[in-house]
């Protein structure tokens, strides 16, 4: 049996047009479990006028996603468990490709990918930046990194070793910190780029950077429970650390040449570098979109920015 499960908090808006893709899967699943987490909109009303021989509601009070999921998992009567987010629209072969995988010896754990129909310049950039992720994890003949909007595990193993973290109290690093624990005691987990789902990226910059903050400042506790995945993951780009460390090191230097004049001269270097180690990206985008890949650099630097303020906050608070 397959089951899949839905967290869902406040998700009017969106968790109708997931549950309809659900419904054309060409491989249908057993059960559909939405689990709302103490929503206060009509989201309630929405799901159970789907409720029925597949699809089931299940409610708690308000935990955040990582308890909803886990809830979902113990009780779900499926051998394989898919998670997607209610702001998600699977597409048709969503559930047979994440399923697949598991047809090989060892796989525990499956990574599927998003994609956007969005035309907004801050969605498609989003969009290019996580297939640029992507790129890295297929070079990987395992993955380390399972993000939950598409992910897809076998329920003993999940369930072994306490499903996601709930000390994440939103969706914040509660899944990465998962596939990290099964990956350091040896479990198999894969990608699969053929396993879809539709998402809506944010469209303002304000609201891009604000999430790199918070993603940034939960990053410090998902490191802290997992130290040795700061040096190196299947997910997150090299380069994207030695933009945050040249970063640290412009501000630094140029709050030092307040004192010595010399020092501005070496932050002018930092910054420089900064500017250069954005231009991989900014030429890979430029093959596929031309506009974003003239803005790559100017975004990637704010986005360091946002990274870099988040780590450090994160480091004070948590």
């Amino acid at each position: 049996m397959i089951s899949v499960i839905i967290p869902v908090y406040n998700g009017e808006k969106t968790i109708k047009e997931c549950l309809i893709s659900l419904a054309k899967q060409t491989r249908k699943p057993d059960e559909i479990i939405v689990v709302d987490d103490g929503s206060e909109d009509r989201t309630k009303e929405i799901v159970k006028e789907f409720v029925g021989k597949r699809v089931k509601l299940i409610e708690q009070k308000h935990k955040g996603p990582a308890s909803a999921r886990n809830l979902g998992a113990k009780k779900a009567k499926g051998k394989i468990v898919l998670f997607t987010d209610a702001d998600c629209i699977p597409n048709e072969r969503w559930v047979s490709e994440m399923t697949k995988p598991f047809e090989k010896k060892g796989v525990v754990g499956v990574q599927g990918v998003y994609r956007t129909k969005q035309r907004d310049v801050i969605a498609r950039f989003v969009q290019l930046e996580i297939e640029d992720r992507y790129d890295r994890m297929r070079k990987f003949e395992t993955i380390d990194f399972i993000g939950s909007y598409s992910a897809a595990y076998k329920k003993d193993v999940f369930l072994k070793f306490g499903g996601f973290d709930e000390s994440f109290p939103t969706a914040s690093g509660e899944d990465p910190e998962l596939s990290f624990k099964l990956s350091k005691l040896g479990y198999k987990m894969v990608l699969n780029e053929k396993a879809i789902v539709y998402h809506k990226h944010v469209s303002s910059l304000s609201a891009y950077l604000k999430k790199k903050f918070w993603r940034a400042y939960w990053r410090v506790l998902l490191y802290r429970k997992h130290p040795k995945k700061i040096a190196k993951e299947s997910y997150t780009p090299q380069t994207l650390k030695f933009q945050i460390l040249s970063f640290y090191f412009f501000i630094l230097l140029a709050i030092l040449s307040l004192f010595l004049p010399f020092a501005m001269y070496f932050s002018a270097f930092f910054l420089l570098l900064l500017f250069s180690l954005t231009l991989p990206l900014s030429f890979k985008n430029f093959k596929k979109d031309r506009t974003i890949g003239l803005l790559t650099p100017f975004i990637s630097i704010l986005r360091t920015t946002a990274f870099a303020f988040g780590l450090v906050y994160g480091v004070i608070k948590l």
